[in-house]
């Protein structure tokens, strides 16, 4: 061990004539503490809401959607052939869209319509798992004698449906008659219950069978477009350029990325943002380093002066003090990551944070740390802390021992 390190830890462990100084540097510790504690359970919110909500998103939605500026799309099967020889692309869907009303009894509310493949649909979106005891084969059961639709349990309560009960659909785009276009409707019977986690899927979407949708929408055998499933979701931008290229007009393609653009970008702009207004937390635990560290360097003109005149050089004066603030902000940075980790363990585990689901998406305080936030926040608190040792060190390697020791 070098003197240097040796002196500091003896600086750092000895009782003070002035029990103040020891005082500030429990606070620099306590504040580095609090500021990286601080930093790592915000972050790691953060970038649980991120997860949660994009895997609630591609939940109900595919990783990347195939449309036509000619409508819909005839050749289904030439298309989804032609996509799933895309490198990257595992499985491909059609799927229909519309908005509708739905009726029960006196209740009315409007509703988007998807129609979905029962056999391939369930390979390219996670609905099956939000289904409330069941998958999308209970549309193929026409036992009632009625087709069958899956709707969101918020649309459930405010029309009053429940699996069992009959609802009535009505399309605005209707049947063209001898008397003009009129608006079609038909009976459906719920055949399950889907829960998204997100508050506006749940209070507006309902399922119907492709088949019962082309049906009920009299598209023939048109549909609104394919989705599809990729292995690395962070690729989907190039993926979907790449089926477009293949496709060619008058297909075009949207990935996920395109179409949650803002909102993403919203949230990383917060994560930045917060970053920096947290990392003020630390920046007073450094400042009370600071104040500790030029008090120190008062109290011990006597020590440096001495050891100055036993052969130390103004460097090494200066590093005793350099490493004692950085032993501050290394306990401080340690004690801030043990008790950040604990509240985030506290938090996934117990859940005892509620949300309004139909303001935040979500119903629970999600949270996911990540090893690279961690790192970060640590190399933050040290740089900082290492800042503010600099200028007390400084102040004590000029100090000069003759004046020193003149009034000994």
């Amino acid at each position: 061990m070098s003197f240097e390190l040796f002196f500091s830890l003896r600086y750092l462990k000895a009782k003070r004539r002035q029990g103040f100084i020891s005082i500030i540097t429990g606070i620099s510790i306590l504040g580095i503490m609090i500021g990286v504690m601080a930093l790592i359970v915000v972050l790691a919110v953060m970038n649980g809401y991120r997860e949660d909500l994009l895997k609630k998103i591609l939940g109900v939605n595919s990783h990347i959607f195939i449309l036509s500026y000619e409508g819909g799309i005839r050749d289904t099967e030439e298309v989804m052939s032609s996509a799933t020889a895309v490198e990257g692309v595992i499985s491909a869907t059609p799927f229909i869209y519309s908005q509708v009303m739905v009726k029960k009894d006196e209740n009315i509310s409007g509703a988007i319509l998807r129609g979905v493949d029962p056999d391939t649909g369930g390979k390219v979106i996670n609905i099956d798992s939000m289904i409330r005891g069941g998958s999308l084969s209970v549309l193929e059961n026409y036992e009632t004698g009625l087709k069958g639709v899956i709707i969101g349990v918020e649309l459930s309560k405010q029309i009053g449906a429940l699996p069992g009960d009959a609802i009535t659909l009505v399309s605005p785009v209707g049947k063209l008659t001898p008397l003009g276009r009129l608006a079609n409707e038909d009976q459906f019977i719920v055949k399950g219950l889907f829960e998204s986690g997100m508050y506006e899927y749940d209070n507006s979407l309902l399922y119907v069978s492709l088949n019962d949708a082309k049906d009920f929408l009299s598209l023939g055998d048109d549909v609104t477009g394919i989705e599809l499933r990729i292995k690395d979701i962070q690729e989907s931008d190039e993926i979907s350029r790449a089926v477009q290229e293949k496709l060619g007009y008058p297909y075009w393609t949207k990935d996920w990325k395109m179409m949650n653009r803002s909102l993403f970008s919203a949230i990383k702009l917060e994560k930045v943002t917060m970053f920096i207004i947290l990392t003020m937390i630390i920046l007073v635990g450094a400042l009370n380093i600071i104040s500790s560290l030029v008090m120190l360097v008062m109290e011990k003109h006597r020590d440096i002066s001495i050891l100055r005149t036993m052969g130390a050089s103004s460097k090494s004066i200066m590093y005793i003090f350099l490493f004692q603030g950085l032993f501050v902000g290394f306990a401080g940075t340690f004690l801030g990551l043990i008790s950040g980790t604990f509240l985030c363990q506290i938090l996934e585990k117990y859940k005892f944070i509620k949300l309004p689901a139909d303001v935040y998406y979500i119903t629970t305080l999600p949270v996911q740390m990540e090893w690279m936030d961690t790192l970060l926040i640590s190399l933050a608190a040290i740089f900082i802390s290492f800042i503010a040792t600099i200028f007390p060190s400084r102040q004590a390697a000029t100090v000069n021992p003759v004046e020193s020791l003149r009034y000994e």
